[in-house]
């Protein structure tokens, strides 16, 4: 285990550290528990505080089997197999689950990118291959976790015992947790824009990264949600919640003039297939606005989109186009490059491979 200060550049380089050493992150989190989440000491507002941070080396001839196959679908799933092994299954405190982050599937399919990249091959499935494939393979989630099918039965044993599910803590610096506050939200509670509104804009406050730039409400709703327009049956995800908040509205079969009516207009986190389409639009739209970036002239960026540029990267390392990455992160601050994790991982490949020449 390493323990290193909280701020959000030097977590950064610790992990970019363990690159060296082959070595991956099975958890982050802080030494004391008590006194914030992984969000917030992780943060560049938060106060310092060392950082727990539990790496793995991979074995069991993932490596070699790396090499034998290639950059094909079957080495990212083996990947992820042998990644799953090694995070916690539960995690406690107060008596309560804790909801382990790096079970995440966005935070899982990272690792697995990152593996590729240092490896110095091509990511051999998109976000929404991935998406699909844990659906597909039956990688059983739980509360937004996934896990193995061997694993997850003693996490039902556990959560059995509790009244609650474990939350996300979640605080709001840039577009991307912004995204993840927003799905949590609409998962509990199907709303429209107007009631969505003003509880979104209350997390965009101090903690909002200096260079990242503060999206529209409606443009994160529009590329990354759906919405119910009043026509053909309420989807279940919105019949569910009517029919448990409001007694009004419960026993009503989802085509009922009644039960439409109220849930018209509502946006509401879309099943893993229709994720899937909603994610190769958008991750077009991103690489779009990037070439933007790409052919801008004059003074560095003094406001960017990370997951533009996040995308962006991906894009430019599938294509060996190691120029591009170097030229573009030379326009946006070195501080905003230094505190994301994933830009610095692909600078950094890009800056080693160029002056090796490879």
């Amino acid at each position: 285990m390493f323990s290193k200060s909280s701020a959000e550049a030097e977590a950064t380089r610790t992990l970019l550290f363990l690159k060296e050493r082959n070595s991956l992150v099975a958890d982050v989190a802080p030494l004391d528990k008590r006194e914030g989440s992984y969000f917030q000491v992780t943060s560049t507002t938060a106060v310092k505080q060392d950082l727990v941070i539990s790496v793995y080396k991979p074995n069991g001839g993932l490596e070699q089997r790396l090499t034998e196959r290639g950059a094909v679908p079957e080495s990212a799933w083996d990947f992820v197999e042998t990644h799953l092994r090694q995070l916690s299954r539960i995690k406690h405190r107060d008596a309560e689950l804790e909801r382990i982050v790096e079970r995440d599937p966005r935070r899982v399919y990272d690792r697995m990118v990152a593996w590729f990249v240092r490896h110095d091959y091509p990511v051999p499935l998109s976000s929404d291959e991935f998406l699909a494939g844990l659906q597909q393979r039956d990688f059983p989630e739980r509360d937004g976790m996934i896990f193995l099918p061997s694993q997850v039965g003693e996490y039902d044993r556990s959560r059995a015992q509790v009244e609650h599910s474990p939350q996300m803590e979640l605080f709001v610096s840039d577009e991307r947790s912004a995204i993840d506050w927003l799905t949590e939200f609409l998962k509990k509670r199907p709303s429209t824009y107007q009631e969505v509104h003003p509880e979104f804009i209350t997390q965009l406050g101090a903690g909002w990264r200096k260079h990242e730039e503060k999206p529209e409400l409606s443009a994160l709703l529009e590329d990354n949600f759906l919405r119910y327009e009043g026509t053909g049956p309420v989807p279940t995800q919105i019949s569910n919640y009517l029919s448990k908040n409001f007694h009004e509205y419960r026993g009503l079969d989802k085509d009922d003039p009644r039960l439409m009516a109220k849930a018209k207009e509502r946006w509401y986190v879309p099943a893993p297939n229709k994720a899937a389409d909603l994610e190769r639009r958008r991750e077009k739209s991103l690489l779009k606005e990037f070439e933007t970036y790409r052919t801008h002239t004059g003074r560095r960026l003094r406001e960017f989109r990370l997951e533009v540029l996040r995308a962006g990267f991906k894009a430019a390392w599938s294509q060996k186009d190691l120029h591009t990455i170097i030229k573009v992160a030379g326009k946006i601050p070195e501080a905003a490059l230094q505190e994301d994790e994933k830009l610095l991982l692909w600078y950094d490949q890009a800056l080693t491979l160029s002056e090796t020449g490879g």
